[in-house]
């Protein structure tokens, strides 16, 4: 059941938005806003060229539990389409939370990212995460903006040198 206290709403650019937790009944919201990003931003987000995802990992997305895994999309209030994702889940080696987000490509630039984490690091708190990080492609300047402006640790990814691994301890 949802506590509306996890439901925020936000006005960017003038446009109403909604921030709430993803359910499985948004696979079809979640794989039309992956269909209309950029190549760049799918490359970015996916670590490779990726036209749409198989259903099977759309499932995977969108099947939140609100321990191990959890995400918060954004949408317009009006309309209803998604402009933006956060998401955690927790490693399979135990030592943390890995967390993704990705925002539309025209919303880029315009806080729903920072916005979104924020919604999706209050949340860890709650629920005692004591770990959050990120593996991105070193090149992703966006990313990067984030995560200094949230006050994550940085430091090259020892088993692919092309990225970097962003951090924020909760605890």
């Amino acid at each position: 059941m949802m506590d509306h206290n996890m439901i925020q709403k936000v006005t960017i650019d003038d446009i109403d938005i909604t921030i709430r937790p993803l359910c499985n009944e948004d696979i079809n919201l979640e794989r039309d806003f992956i269909e209309k990003l950029s190549i760049q931003s799918k490359r970015l987000r996916f670590f490779g060229v990726v036209n749409q995802l198989p259903e099977k990992l759309l499932e995977k997305l969108c099947d939140i539990d609100f321990e191990q895994r959890m995400a918060f999309i954004a949408t317009r209030t009006s309309t209803g389409e998604e402009i933006g994702v956060s998401r955690y889940g927790e490693s399979a080696e135990g030592d943390g939370y890995e967390l993704a987000v990705a925002v539309a490509d025209e919303w880029q630039h315009k806080g729903l990212g920072t916005i979104l984490m924020n919604h999706l690091i209050d949340f860890a708190k709650q629920h005692h995460v004591k770990r959050l990080y990120a593996i991105v492609l070193g090149e992703n300047t966006s990313m990067r903006r984030l995560a200094e402006n949230l006050g994550m640790q940085v430091k090259r990814d020892p088993d692919n040198l092309r990225q970097v691994i962003y951090s924020l301890d909760l605890a």
